[in-house]
């Protein structure tokens, strides 16, 4: 059994044989400069949690305080050598992954894989380089977390039937080490899963700012591409809090 629940930005809670696992929790309302645009997150549908996976350390995917209200009893997998830095404040159930490395979770095992983004959390924190993940089971989903494209990428066609992919950020551009539209369809055509699911976009905006006229359209623009560049991937789109059985992909 798998089932996928997008809780907004790259906070999405994987569902896979029994186990509960849920990447980059960002859930308050308010992020530092950011503010949620998405409906208010339900903590109660992330409580029992079996772990969490953080792919970097950059503030609006490891939010601190969100991380004590959802996982300050469970493991808590992250880029290394940031578990030292996140068991100082309170995360005590924080381990270093390295890409190439993998753990088990019950029947789950959880493969950190590369990814290409910045590795600093500005502008006095730590720094870690970035790393994806693989959870694999009787299905495989891929969290790319925040990264473009990169060279080893095709290492996980044949590996994933599920992948979740970044289509966009927060504000009105993005700089490097991030999926576009068109980047996150070429990302699939690579990876070839079975099932598309386009996260990271519509979620957060600066709260300085209005909020954004058409926040749906980057998930437009990359159906459009996937319709070109990767004609043979079904996509989901899942609005935020929205969950999907994918058992039968």
């Amino acid at each position: 059994m798998i089932a996928i629940t997008w809780v907004g930005h790259a906070t999405v809670l994987i569902e896979l044989d029994g186990v509960r696992l849920l990447t980059d929790p960002v859930v308050r309302a308010r992020v530092g400069p950011l503010r949620r645009i998405a409906p208010p997150v339900d903590l109660v549908a992330l409580r029992a949690l079996d772990g969490v996976l953080l792919s970097h350390l950059h503030a609006d995917h490891v939010d601190l305080a969100s991380l004590r209200d959802v996982a300050r009893d469970v493991p808590v997998f992250v880029p290394a050598p940031a578990a030292q830095w996140l068991m100082q404040r309170g995360l005590h159930g924080a381990q270093d992954l390295s890409p190439g490395a993998d753990v088990a979770v019950q029947a789950v095992r959880i493969s950190a894989v590369p990814a290409a983004h910045d590795a600093r959390r500005g502008p006095l924190g730590p720094a870690a380089d970035p790393i994806g993940y693989v959870v694999s089971g009787s299905r495989s989903t891929y969290f790319a977390g925040d990264t473009d494209l990169f060279d080893g990428m095709a290492q996980l066609r044949g590996r994933v039937d599920i992948a979740l992919l970044p289509v966009a950020g927060w504000g009105p551009r993005l700089g490097p080490g991030h999926l576009n539209p068109e980047r996150a369809a070429r990302a699939a055509a690579i990876i070839a899963p079975a099932v598309a699911i386009p996260i990271h976009w519509g979620t957060l905006a600066p709260a300085w700012t209005r909020r954004p006229e058409d926040p749906e359209a980057p998930v437009r623009a990359f159906l459009s591409c996937m319709a070109e560049l990767a004609p043979d991937v079904a996509v989901r789109v899942l609005a935020p809090g929205e969950r999907v059985d994918l058992s039968a992909a």
